[in-house]
């Protein structure tokens, strides 16, 4: 795996995010210290959970082999080295009618196909997509990127079960039964803000649906459900689960993230929390000025994103989850980005996210359930990214923490990678022992 990581940027970052030492006495010591985690960045797999995509860059025109202004692509991958990228077939909440389910499903289908179009006609040779935990090392060893498909949304699968084997045939290896707003399979995170339900947890289909992905092989994602669903998820799956994009709550007090009662029951589980490196997610920032607030709703309104949704910070704009800002083609986002900045400039907000604060939330996983329990995600392209992990060309530099923190090459690889194969494989095994029958 060969990677291009720049060692003065590295050397910069290490000495911006470290509390250790002022930047006068950065010298010999600092640089051992990125050499040795740039040796352990180009050995172990880096695999991202989360990665959100546009159908519309993945023609023979615009596509993952040029270097767009997406936080994810080819050419940025191979600059951080980010080895294996779940690319998301995400679709927002609609209205639980035929009409909806028929537009979800049509959403979805775009964005399977998106994926293959890349890993078979546009870049075979660069990129390849994984179905069994096996394919990761095989693929990443052979030098090209490894894409994976994650479902971001059950609500697709409309009410007609059968469309959870389609889904795992089309590629899918992981699903969220509901993403914001309830799905006809289980409700969401988002009902703390006014206490309505629709299920008091998983509907009945859900159920099925988990009872599907196990005979099938995809893993139960428990990113954005509620924790009534979550919880219940959990005592019905007979295979691991995962979170795909969540933090610690303790920590960021967010209906997005996992308290420690829905972490203790993961590990009892058996599955893997991949930690979000979404700034309002690691973060609660501190209320903006009215004047800020005032001035970034304009904002958003102007570009028809609407209100923010997540914690709001220089720079972000409340970025929001569940891809809105993937609405805006790349100039609209450039554009915003600036007018953005001008805003930071004039009304400051409360400091970013920084990947220093995503290690803080990796570190109280591992001491809260076990190192074996926790992987790491960005929600790239999806409103995700912090100060020094903003695109996969930084990458690295999460690496370069996890080493500053005195993390070992076996403790960073099973982080990055191991933890979450070994619950894919597990969750195969369990689907080829309910289809013969033994479980």
């Amino acid at each position: 795996m060969t990677r291009y990581v720049s060692f003065a940027a590295a050397l910069v970052f290490l000495v911006v995010s470290s509390e250790v030492r002022p930047l006068g006495q950065a010298g010999a010591a600092d640089e051992a210290l990125v050499k040795r985690a740039r040796a352990i960045h180009d050995r172990v797999i880096a695999l991202d959970t989360h990665d959100d995509i546009n159908p519309e860059n993945f023609t023979r025109q615009k596509n993952y082999t040029q270097r767009l202004e997406t936080q994810v692509n080819l050419p940025k991958m191979v600059e951080g080295g980010l080895d294996a990228s779940f690319f998301i077939v995400y679709v927002g909440q609609g209205e639980l009618t035929p009409a909806g389910y028929d537009s979800a499903y049509k959403q979805a289908v775009a964005k399977f196909d998106a994926v293959h179009h890349l890993t078979k006609e546009i870049a075979p040779g660069q990129i390849e997509l994984a179905l069994t935990a096996a394919d990761v090392p095989r693929i990443a060893k052979s030098g090209k990127k490894v894409a994976l498909i994650g479902i971001e949304n059950g609500y697709s699968i409309g009410t007609d079960i059968k469309r959870v084997k389609e889904f795992y045939d089309r590629g899918g290896r992981y699903m969220s039964l509901a993403h914001n707003g309830h799905s006809q399979l289980a409700d969401s995170n988002s009902g703390e803000r006014d206490g309505k339900w629709l299920h008091n947890g998983l509907s009945e289909l859900g159920k099925q649906a988990i009872a599907e992905m196990n005979k099938w092989g995809i893993m139960v994602d428990l990113s954005h459900p509620s924790k009534a669903a979550n919880l219940q998820a959990m005592a019905l799956s007979k295979a691991p689960v995962i979170a795909s994009h969540s933090a610690a709550r303790a920590l960021a007090d967010h209906s997005r993230n996992m308290d420690d009662e829905q972490l203790m029951a993961l590990k009892k589980n058996g599955g893997v929390i991949q930690t979000v490196a979404f700034a309002g997610y690691v973060k609660i920032n501190k209320p903006d000025t009215p004047e800020r607030t005032a001035a970034i709703l304009a904002l958003r309104n102007e570009f028809g994103l609407g209100a923010p949704g997540g914690g709001p910070g220089p720079g972000t704009g409340g970025g929001g989850g569940g891809g809105v800002m993937a609405k805006l083609t790349p100039e609209k986002r450039k554009e915003y980005m600036a007018r953005m900045a001008e805003i930071d400039k004039k009304t400051p907000g409360d400091t970013r996210a920084t990947v220093a604060d995503f290690v803080n939330h990796i570190d109280y996983l591992v001491k809260t359930i076990g190192l074996e329990h926790v992987g790491i995600s960005s929600d790239f392209d999806g409103g995700g990214g912090v100060t020094g992990w903003n695109g996969a060309e930084e990458t690295f530099n999460v690496t370069l923490e996890l080493v500053r923190r005195g993390y070992t090459e076996e403790q960073i690889g099973k982080i990055w990678s191991g933890n979450l194969l070994r619950v894919m494989a597990d969750v195969e095994k369990v689907a080829k022992q309910i289809q013969a029958g033994q479980k």
